[in-house]
This record gives structure tokens, sequence and C-alpha cells, in this order.
């Protein structure tokens, strides 16, 4: 009888482990958006060199063919100028005076100054703002696409330093996230040595899909002091950003592949707080200024 109440015994608590097991194989099945959009982080620092920039007749040697350039030397006649508010919780209004050409050079100026200007481009309810800023978004469209696979997105660029400073260099198109939208450079004026790239897509307006994309990049050279290059490699299959150069950051999987044959625009700004913050405090805001160099674009056949 005793043994007869050890072999069931034993039989339950094998029916309970086995069970567990199938939970605990249930439980943390990855999901397909989350497990192949993770990056693989590189091992920081990554190096920099302070105002780096690129070899252009090496590229094109390379058998890359320039697309689209600004250098900044006369005008913003190559760029659409955002006149409004934006979204993501920001202060600034957004405006053409805070952006300037100077030196060979577009200069993205932050203040503090209290003005009234439109909600949003889009909405055009006046809204009182306690900070000013700009942001430019190219005229010209690029796509990775069957006729052109592969796009090389880059830009040299000095970031502000300031606490609440969010300045960036991205590309997206509308409605968004529908034609994905891929964050080049997303800086906080507070962090000098780091920076973070991603990217979004959605079939619908307003929802996006993606997971777990973010890369976050440390250097061991200041953004802030000096010029670097940023850029991003924009395939079929894959997402490669570049920092001075270097790869840092590697995105494939996921729903890259739906970013195919989008059509995205080049957009240049420098936000004054918001989401991309944790435990934001706007009393510690500093105001700073953004310099980018130049803008290039580069197309090859893969």
């Amino acid at each position: 009888m005793k043994t007869a109440k050890r072999n069931i015994a034993y039989l339950m608590l094998l029916t309970v482990i086995i069970a567990s097991c199938k939970r605990e194989i249930e439980t943390n099945s990855p999901v397909e958006e989350i497990a192949t959009a993770r990056p693989t982080p590189p091992s920081p620092p990554v190096h920099g060199v302070c105002d780096y920039d690129i070899n252009e007749s090496a590229i094109i040697s390379a058998g890359w063919s320039k697309a689209f350039e600004d250098n900044f030397s006369t005008d913003l006649s190559n760029w659409n100028t955002w006149n409004g508010g934006a979204f993501n919780n920001e202060l600034q209004l957004y405006q053409a005076a805070n952006l300037s050409i100077t030196n060979g050079n577009l200069v993205i100026t932050a203040r503090q100054e209290t003005v009234t200007g439109p909600t949003t481009p889009f909405d055009p309810t006046p809204k009182t703002f306690n900070y000013t800023s700009g942001r430019i978004e190219s005229k010209t469209n690029v796509s990775a696409s069957s006729s052109t696979p592969v796009i090389r997105m880059m830009a040299r660029i000095k970031l502000p330093s300031g606490y609440g400073m969010w300045p960036a260099f991205w590309s997206y198109g509308d409605p968004w996230p529908t034609q994905g939208e891929i964050d080049i450079l997303e800086g906080r004026g507070q962090e000098d040595f780091k920076y973070q790239t991603n990217y979004f897509y959605g079939k619908t307006a307003n929802r996006n899909l993606v997971r777990n994309a973010v890369g976050f990049v440390t250097t061991d050279v200041s953004l802030q002091s000096c010029y670097h290059v940023y850029e991003v490699i924009w395939s079929q299959h894959d997402l490669k950003f570049y920092f001075d150069g270097v790869l840092v950051k590697t995105n494939s999987g996921g729903y890259v592949p739906s970013l195919f044959g989008k059509t995205e625009r080049i957009t240049l700004n420098l936000a004054v707080g918001g989401n991309f913050f944790s435990n934001f405090n706007p009393s510690l805001i500093q105001t700073g200024t953004m310099h980018i160099d130049w803008v290039k674009v580069f197309t090859t056949g893969g």
C-alpha cells in the first residue's frame, strides 16, 4: 500500500514538472517582431575621431552614386521649413527664425522665449510656447526600392549641449509610420558621449509595430565639442548604422523588409524636452545649438 502511494506521489510530481516545463516554454516563446528586431549592441565605447570627415572619392570609386547633397553654403532651398509645434510632448515652436546658414553650416538654435504659434503645421489652433527652435525636411525623397536597392544617408554634425536638448537626424514618410521611420541619430544634450538609433513601421496610421529596435551607442569622444559623421545604409534586409565610418548597429529581420519600397524625407531638428527623456525636469533646461556641416545621400545597386 505504501509502495502504491509512493508511485502515485511520483506520478503526481512528474505531472507537475511536465506541466511546469510546458508553461515555461509557452511563456518564453519569442515573438518574432521582438526577437528579430532587437540589434546586438557593440562593446562600448565605440572609437570616434574628432572632426571626422568622409573620403567621397573613395565612396564613389567603391560603386556609389551621389543622389543628394547640401553643403549649406547658400540657402535652404532644398528643404521645407516646419512652422508650428510638434509631437511627443515637446516644448518648442519650430520656426524659420531659429535656422541660419553660417560659415558653411546649418545652425539650429534653441531659445527660451515666450511666443504664440500654430499647435502643429496641421493644426492652426494658436498655442503659447516657452521655447523656439528649428526643423527642416528635404524636398527630395529617398527610398530603398527596386530602382535604388541600397540607400546611404549621412550627415556631419556637431551636437548641442544643454539639459533637455534633443537633436535628431532621421527620415520618415506620411502617414506615419506606414512609410517607416529611420532614426540615424537622436541625442540628449546632457549626454556628451551617447546617442541612439532606431526604426519604426506600422501598417496603419499612428500605430507602430516595431519593438526593441533601439540601438544605444556610447563613444570614446565628445559628440558636442567637434563634428562627427552619422550614417545609415538602408537595404531590403537590414539597416546598418555607422559612426565616423565604424559600424555600430545593425537591425535586420522584424519589420525591416517592410520598409523596402517606402518613401521618406530626410529631417534635421532640435527639439526641447519631450518623451525622449526620463524623469524630465523642465526647470533644468539649458538651450543649445546644433551645427550641421553637410548632408549627403548615395545609392548603389547592391
